[in-house]
């Protein structure tokens, strides 16, 4: 692998303070001499890292006060987050270990909770997510299987997750679409494996089974967690 430029570092040492929630949406970054020398790197290097993040949309500079952290990691049309995905491996089992805790207990409450009409959706993409791994269509199965998670979300009829689950759904759909293009096997073992996960997943919903569609949902993160693993490894 290519040795990363001082700037690239630097780009990266920032990157790393948005993601972990030291700078949120709005905070003013620190005088540029203070973060130069805290990065251990030259101002140059540091406009540089800066200038990249700022084409990103993730930070702006406003005339006479500084340079601003933006919201676009939470509101943007065009979200940077499959970028820093693919820049920071890391954050694809941080992101596994939240929403195995989140969408397990949505699934359950989901099982509880669910209206007509809520299993009138969930079942409409239920069938849009059979029919693209029976044609092999992948850009509509993530779509469908990006669909089908937020859906049980809604179902769950609570404010609480849907404010998390809503508050996060644009990085949440590219993380589902990066875990499924990392999945992708030519022999279909995975896929039907998958298949027969989000099935296992709607039947105890649909039939108010709520520990059982906690645990289905279980298995279907930690089986995407452990097989890109093991391709990793």
């Amino acid at each position: 692998m290519a040795q990363r430029s001082v700037a690239e570092e630097a780009q990266r040492a920032l990157e790393v303070r948005l993601l972990d929630g030291t700078w949120t949406a709005g905070t003013r970054l620190p005088a540029e001499r203070a973060l130069a020398e805290a990065l251990g790197v030259s101002r140059n290097s540091l406009r540089e890292a800066i200038f990249c993040l700022k084409a990103r949309g993730l930070l702006v500079s406003r005339q006479g006060s500084g340079v601003f952290v933006t919201d676009r990691l939470q509101a943007a049309i065009s979200s940077p987050w499959q970028q820093l995905l693919a820049d920071h491996p890391d954050l694809r089992w941080d992101t596994l270990e939240f929403r195995r805790e989140l969408e397990a207990a949505t699934a359950h409450y989901a099982a509880l909770r669910a209206d007509k009409e809520d299993l009138k959706k969930i079942g409409a993409i239920v069938k849009r997510l059979v029919l693209a791994y029976d044609g092999g269509d992948r850009h509509a199965e993530r779509q469908a299987d990006a669909d089908f998670h937020e859906a049980i979300a809604e179902a769950s009829h609570n404010s609480m997750f849907l404010y998390l689950h809503s508050g996060m759904v644009r990085m949440l759909r590219e993380h589902i679409s990066l875990n499924l293009i990392g999945l992708e096997d030519s022999g279909g073992e995975v896929t039907n494996q998958l298949r027969e996960q989000h099935l296992c997943i709607w039947d105890a919903i649909r039939q108010r089974r709520p520990d059982a569609a906690r645990q289905a949902m279980l298995t279907h993160i930690d089986f995407t967690r452990s097989e890109l693993a093991r391709r990793e490894d």
